[in-house]
């Protein structure tokens, strides 16, 4: 294989791989979800393979992006994501009144992430809460935000920021009777 087609693989192969990650699905998980081998997977992220159409078009429907996005690699010049073409987050399984939750960052782009929820009157993943690597900054934009974080309870109005370590379970409920704004930016490491 000449070197440039290597290069492309390993680029693709990261690009996979950043995204599986951004995702945080296993690369067992992302197989069960595409039906692409576990050991192609494994491969590819390692820069080798060379892997078939259909199998990438799999990847890119199981992560929910365009194959020509996946296909551009980390490369690319995507710094701007217009309002119209924010990617919007899978929602919650099991959570009533799930919240909108809209990705302000270019996907497979950085490890940071900046996302907006709107939370409707009601919400609550309290029986659901959140543990993983990382570091999480919110602010509320508009209404109020209960923040529960391990045994500590706080109430954001607007304006009012929190920031946390997300390997303690944490969860957000809505604090009023309307509709909660809410900017949250997570990084992969915890401090």
């Amino acid at each position: 294989m000449p070197d440039d087609e290597k290069l492309e693989i390993a680029a693709l192969g990261a690009a996979l791989k950043v995204e599986r990650q951004r995702q945080r699905l296993s690369v067992k998980t992302l197989s069960e979800l595409s039906g692409v081998s576990f050991g192609l997977i494994s491969e590819l992220e390692r820069g080798k393979g060379n892997p078939s159409f259909v199998s990438l078009h799999r990847l890119a429907a199981a992560l929910q992006v365009t194959l020509p996005k996946l296909l551009s690699g980390l490369g690319g010049d995507e710094m701007v994501v217009r309002a119209d073409e924010r990617h919007r987050l899978p929602e919650t399984p099991g959570v009533a009144a799930p919240p909108v939750r809209e990705l302000l960052t270019p996907r497979m782009q950085s490890n940071l992430q900046l996302i907006r929820s709107t939370l409707p009157a009601g919400f609550t993943n309290e029986g659901r809460p959140f543990r993983h690597l990382g570091t999480e900054s919110v602010l509320v934009e508009e209404g109020r935000l209960l923040v529960v974080h391990g045994e500590r309870r706080v109430e954001l109005g607007p304006g009012d920021a929190m920031t946390y370590g997300c390997s303690t379970p944490h969860w957000w409920a809505n604090a009023h009777d309307g509709v909660t704004v809410v900017l949250g930016a997570v990084s992969p490491t915890e401090s």
